[in-house]
Order: C-alpha cells, then structure tokens, then sequence
C-alpha cells in the first residue's frame, strides 16, 4: 500500500510539474507575445481592399478599377442558410466556442510533434479572421500561438455575428473574388440572396482550396467538396433530407462572369482613373471609392457608337485591305477551329472569322467566327470591298464572293442577324448571318459639353480603347481648318464690323517673310465670288475674305480675342495663314472655346467628376456649382447653402466627408453678348445653307456650327451647337496624312455629329440664345450692305443698334454708313 502511495504522489508530482511547466510556458509565451499583438479594435477601423467603381451621372457602372474584385455586405444580407453553409464546412461549433477549438489544436499539435509542420489548420473562424486580418499565412508554431491570442481577444471584444461577418468579406473564393458578394457574382452572375442551396454549398466549400475545389477549375473535386458539406449540413439539422437529395443532384452550374459595365466609356472611365490616382495614390484601387462623372449613359452611348459608325463607314469608302491572316489548307484540315481564331482578338464589335469555303454559284461564303461558330457571310455584305490601293484609288468592283474572300482568309465581321430556317435557303438552315468588315485605320473623338456649366456629356477619344489608349479628345492637337473662322469673325463683330460688310473674295498673293515666298491661298471650292457679306463668307467658309479680314484687324488684335476667350495661343502661328485655322488646338479644347460662343459668351471650365464618395457612401467632393455672371460677381461666390467649403482632396492624401456644399465655380462674361448673339445667327446660316446644311436632317432651327477642313484633308472637323450643348467632332489620321479626295468635315466629321445629336436633342425643346437688348432688324441690298430703298430686292440683317446703315435722305439715297466699311481696303 506504501508503494501504491509513493507512486500515485510520484505521479502527482509529475503531473503538476508538468502543468506547471506548462502554464510557465504558456504565460512566457504570452508575456513574449503580447506587447505585439496588434488591438482589436482596428478590426472596426480596417478598409477592406475594395476596387473603385466608376458611374454615369445617371448610376449606371461605366468601369471597376483594382486587383481585388470585392463588394462589402453585412450579416444582415446574407440568407441564414448560406452563414449554416459556411459554419457546416468550416466550424460547426462556432457560436459555442469561446474562439478556439480544443479538439482541432490538438490534432494540429498532433501534426507538428510527428511530421514536424502542421497539416491541417485545426482553426476556427475567429482565428482565421485572426489570422486574414493581421497575420501571415506562414505555418509556424508562433504563427498559431499569435493566432490564438488574438481570437481570445477577438472573442472577448466583439460579438459572434461581426466576427462571422468580418470572415465572409474577408475571405479568398478564387478568380480575384474575395467575400461572398463577390464570389456569387464572380461564379453565379447573382446576388448572394437569390443563390440555390447547391450553389451556397459550393461557395462554403472554396475557403478550405480556393484552387483545388474551384469549380470551373476542378469541377469534379469541387462537386465532392459541395456534397460533403450538403450532407455536414444535413447532418447538423441545417436542411431536410428532401433538400439534401435535391441539392446533392443539383448540376453544376458555376460559369466566370466578370462585372460587365453598362456603358461603353472606356476613355472617360480612364480620365477618371487617372484623376482618382492624382488625388488619392494607389488608394484609390482599394479603398472602395465611387466616382460618379457628369456624363450620362444614353448621350455617352449614342457617342461611342456614332464615333465608331462614322470610321467604319469613311474606312469602307476607300476600299478593303484585305484579310488580317491567312491559314493554309493544311492548317484547316482537322484543325480545331476555335483553337485558331482565339489567336485573333475581338475588337468591340468586329469579330474575327476564318473563311472555310467560298460558294460563287450562292454567293455567299462560309466562316468560323469566335465566339460564334460557323456562320454566313452573304455576297451582299461584300460590295463594298473594292480592293484599296491608295485613299484616292480602288479596284473594280467585286462581281462574286471569291473577288473579295478565299478559302483560309481571316477576316473581321459583324454579327447580322441569326439565321431563320423558315425564311432562308435550305443550304442556310441554323446558321447566323454576319457582315464583312475590317479595322479602320482612320480616327477620330467626339466631345460633347453641357454649355453653360461645362459638364462633358458624352466623350469617344478614338475607335477603340483596346487598340489605342491614346485620348484624341484630350491629347491630339491638330490643325483647325475652318472651325477656327468663328473666332475670327467674332473678332470682327468686336470691332466694329457687321454680317453686312463686305469683302472681295478674290484671288490674294501674300509675300511675307513669315510664309516664305508668294503664298496664294485658295478657296476649297477653286472659285471666286467677288464682293461677299461677312455673314455669306463665314457660311460659304470663304478663304480668301476671312484672310483679308485678318489682314485689317491685325493678327495681333486676333491673337489678343482668343487670349481674351482663354483659348491657347502657344501653338498659333503669327502670320496670315492663322485666319484658314492653320494653329493647334485639341479636340477638348476647341469644344470648351465652341461652349463660350454657345452660352452667349461666359467663361466655360469642363470638368467630368460629380461626385466622389467613400465606401460607406459618405460624399467626400462634390462638383461646385456653375453660376454665370456679367458684373460685380462678388456675392455669387458665397456658398449657397453652408459657409464652410468642402476640404480640398489633395493628391495623395484622403479627403474628410463633405457636410456642405462647395462655393459656386463663377464664370465671367468673355464676349459682348451682342457680337454673340450675331455670330450665333450667322453660324445658324452654315447649317441652313452653307456647308453644314446635312444637319437640317435633325428638323431644328435653334442649331449653328462650323465644318472644318485643313490643307489636304488632313484633319477634318463639325463643331456645333445650340444654346444648351456644344459638341465638337474630329477625323483624322494619328499620323497626319491626306483622307482622299472629296472627303472634307462636311462628309466626315458632320455625319458623327448628326448620329450623335439626334440621340442628345431627342425630346429636349429648342434653345436659343435670348435676344439681348441693343440689336436691330434692318433690311439691307445684299449686294452692298447698305439699307435697301423701298421697293428694291432686299435682306434683312442683324445690327448693333448703333452700327446700323443710316436711315435713306428723301432721295433714296444713304448718307454712308458703317453697312459696308471701307471698300477700297476690303476689296483690294
């Protein structure tokens, strides 16, 4: 019995030397770790890696900028089923647990004292939180000790659903997914409450291997993986036996669905990118801002198509240049198809097709496209193509499909139409119908401002993002042409001309220092019309007059109005060839210089960004109002509801929520708005009856602009507006080199502008400038400007009251006037 005693004391000895040793250690280990550790806290205070999202004014996604492809819910959102999902595959005990699981720590321990490394986590979700939030993912001893300190922590200081919720936002699902919103969007193309029961048993199962149990990865590994949960649920009471066998047979339906925007603004959403990074530096990808521009969907849509119609339909007139590959008989025979065109990519709405045979007796040709299969390609898509040979010359036109294609071309299309058994050949049956198309080397932009705030509407820098990243509307300067006539013309009406003064157009010989040797400039047209009204001239884009009309204001007098209209003058010659717009200016820039004429004269600032909010939607910059003013502007700079202005954003740092308003942007008056008021009406005659008349399509009277053609039709331009928007088009090459024959702004750039404003004006009313106080209707002989005697042929013409042409003595004569100016200077 001693010896029974002596052994169980011994034993007992043992044991509590050995707890003892234990706790000493497990307290060093603490005592150790602690200081380290970081507060809880700053779980509540963490930003989770959100991307930012870029929207319409009207809240449509235009883009998503970030690595991490994440939406933040709360617990609230998310269906008791899916959380019952989650805890069946990754912790059943969880809100019985006070943050460790005994049993799995064991196991771990287990692991490491026979392998040497831990196998299997044993972590619960409270650790995992632990360890996706603030620690490594190295699998080390200390790793897990920190591990479980913090869950203690964790435990102690927050409750089990924030914990829960804190995981299923945090967690990695595979394909960039992180967090359950993003996961059932990635996977499903759902929000997580319209999941099925297989589906939120297949999400459950990615956090263990996000990889090994992906779905469209390994789909079968991931089957087993969702059905071993579905039976854990059943198991644990979560779902009936019925919807067990239900889900269990339930088939995969898991497929890739990247977050695909609403509207095609690809270079408005990288203007807003870049602007985003200005302002908040690499943050700007993670911290879940929002960005909500000025520009809105149908008008941005309508511009990027209309854009896109308009070099397709230029690059079409000059000729096809052929296929962009060509794959032998023996690349074809037995080859997968789809394997082949993948090399080619898609660009917007081209796709491209291999030409698998060509049957002239049917006329038409059969093609593999991508993403297609095989498809039509009727004769009557092909007339077009004329074998390009220079942008002046084509060939013949095609008579049969193997004039165009052969057997092997990889051509681009477009999709026509699916095929209709019933209404189509027997040798068509089933097959879609697809037009033969091709890149357009050709570019172009399209600007389109709100002209009395400067809001960018709508914005198309080129024909495709994916092929250029290069903005034509913000980065190309190129040469004017006639758009840049109004500028001059308004100069004229500020001192002291009238629509009525008349120039000779006739032929001018200039001898300069500045433009080298005899310079004779022509009109496009190659004829004369003698002495001319300024307003027929600047409709009929007469050359000659506008450069003897320079002559007599002075090219500096000129440079100083569009110094005086904030419009650059770095890249403006200082020579005669000024008044034929031979200075640079970018798209956006001409459009802003066209919205100072539009709204009757007033300083314009465009801008794109509306609004700016953080990820818990609190608005952290708000564009400022727009208020325009003639005189003592002073009161009209108060912030109209708050005193206190939104803090600025600077270019790194973050921004505090806005709780008022910003002071008013105040833009001054620039022009008189009598000039204005004139030079709209005259720019009204270019679309009436001058070289912008394809515009009375649009069956409105309140719409003025200015078509544009450089030397050799190497850029060519429409700027147009009415009193509410200004938008400007441009056509080029990004290497300037002449469009053809026969193509000037009136048969590029004006097309695009129209596509574009019959979706921008529809249902909107007419906007005229108002008539300002000081103008008079006088009717004047067109032929000398001069008030016209009763009974003789006249017009009537806009005047400044006090430059009106003198009322007629009693002899029917005029006693001379300011009408026609000094002939003997305007005429020779």
């Amino acid at each position: 019995m001693s010896h029974l005693l002596r052994t169980s004391r011994l034993f007992a000895w043992l044991f509590f030397t050995g707890l003892s040793l234990a706790v000493i250690t497990v307290s060093g280990f603490y005592l150790y770790l602690r200081p380290g550790l970081p507060p809880v806290e700053q779980l509540l205070d963490i930003k989770l890696q959100t991307p930012l999202r870029v929207y319409s004014k009207d809240n449509r996604l235009i883009a998503e900028f970030g690595e991490k492809r994440r939406t933040p819910i709360t617990i609230e959102q998310i269906p008791t089923i899916q959380l019952q999902a989650f805890l069946a595959a990754e912790d059943a005990r969880f809100y019985e647990h006070f943050g460790v699981d005994i049993k799995g720590l064991v196991r771990a321990a287990v692991e490491l004292i026979s392998t040497g490394s831990i196998q299997s986590g044993g972590s619960t979700i409270t650790m995992q939180v632990a360890k996706n939030y603030f620690l490594s993912r190295d699998r080390t001893f200390i790793r897990k000790f920190n591990e479980i300190l913090l869950a203690l922590q964790i435990e102690r200081e927050l409750d089990k659903d924030k914990i829960l919720e804190l995981y299923l936002n945090k967690i990695y699902l595979g394909n960039r997914a992180y967090g359950i919103a993003a996961a059932a969007q990635v996977y499903y193309n759902k929000p997580v409450n319209e999941l099925s029961l297989a589906q939120m048993a297949m999400l459950a199962g990615l956090p263990k291997a996000p990889s090994a149990y992906n779905p469209l990865a390994n789909p079968q590994r991931a089957l087993v993986r969702r059905n071993w949960i579905l039976g854990r649920m059943k198991e644990l009471g979560y779902i009936t036996p019925d919807a067990y066998e239900l889900a269990v047979n339930a088939p995969l339906t898991a497929s890739y669905n990247a977050i695909e925007s609403e509207v095609d603004a690809d270079y408005v959403a990288e203007m807003a990118r870049t602007e985003m990074v200005r302002r908040f530096g690499e943050d700007a990808y993670t911290d879940g801002y929002s960005v909500r521009l000025t520009v809105e969907s149908d008008k941005q849509q309508a511009a990027t198509k209309a854009l896109r119609a308009g070099l397709e339909a230029y690059d079409q007139r000059h000729g096809y240049r052929g296929p962009i590959g060509q794959l032998s008989e023996d690349d074809l025979r037995g080859a997968d198809l789809e394997r082949l065109i993948k090399n080619y990519p898609r660009i917007e709405s081209l796709i491209p097709a291999i030409v698998t045979a060509v049957d002239d007796p049917q006329g038409e040709a059969r093609v593999y496209a991508r993403d297609l299969g095989p498809a039509v390609l009727p004769f009557e898509t092909m007339t077009w193509a004329r074998r390009y040979k220079t942008e002046d010359l084509k060939g013949p036109t095609p008579d049969k499909p193997s004039d165009v294609v052969a057997t092997g071309d990889v051509v681009y299309v477009k999709f026509q139409s699916p095929a209709d058994p019933q209404t189509l050949e027997s040798n068509r049956p089933g097959l879609p119908i697809v037009a033969l198309s091709q890149l357009p080397r050709i570019e172009g932009a399209l600007i389109s401002l709100d002209a009395k705030t400067g809001a960018i509407q709508a914005l198309a820098g080129g024909y495709s993002f994916s092929q250029s990243k290069y903005n034509r509307a913000t980065q190309a300067k190129r040469q004017l042409g006639s758009t840049f006539k109004p500028f001059l013309y308004l100069t004229a009406l500020e001192n002291g001309m009238t629509p009525a003064t008349i120039y000779n157009d006739a032929p001018i010989v200039v001898d300069t220092s500045e433009l080298g040797a005899a310079w004779r400039p022509q009109n496009s047209s190659g004829q004369f019309g003698g002495p001319t009204r300024l307003r027929e001239a600047l409709y009929r884009s007469k050359n000659l007059v506008s450069i003897r009309l320079l002559r007599d204001l002075g090219i500096q007098t000129a440079l100083d109005m569009l110094a005086q209209l904030k419009i650059p003058t770095d890249n403006m010659p200082k020579d005669l060839s000024l008044a034929l717009g031979s200075g640079l200016l970018t798209p956006m820039e001409l459009a802003r210089a066209q919205a100072v004429i539009a709204n009757g004269g007033y300083d314009v600032e465009p801008y794109l960004i509306e609004e700016i909010t953080d990820i818990h939607g609190d608005t952290l910059y708000q564009a400022p109002e727009t208020r325009l003013c003639d005189t003592d502007c002073a009161p009209l700079a108060t912030p109209p509801v708050a005193e206190t202005p939104v803090p600025e954003i600077g270019e790194t740092g973050r921004a505090a929520a806005a709780d008022a308003p910003p002071p008013p942007r105040i833009m001054h008056r620039l022009a008189d708005e009598r000039s204005v008021y004139i030079l709209h009406s005259m720019m009204q005659d270019v679309i009436r009856r001058g070289t912008g008349r394809r515009a009375r399509v649009l069956g409105r009277d309140d719409l003025a602009g200015k078509t544009g053609t450089t030397n050799e039709q190497k850029d060519t331009w429409f700027a147009g507006f009415n009193h509410d928007i200004a938008t400007t088009v441009w056509v080029g090459f990004d290497q300037p080199a002449p469009l053809g024959r026969g193509e000037y702004g009136a048969s590029t750039a004006l097309p695009v502008w129209i596509d574009y404003m019959k979706v921008a004006l529809q249902g909107r009313p007419h906007a005229f400038m108002p008539r300002p106080n000081g103008i008079v209707n006088v009717r004047i002989n067109p032929e000398t400007g001069e008030r016209a005697r009763p009974g003789e042929e006249g017009v009537f013409e806009l005047f400044k009251a006090e430059q009106a042409p003198p009322l007629l003595s009693d002899d029917g004569n005029g006693n001379g006037g300011t009408g026609g100016g000094d002939l003997s200077r305007q005429l020779f």
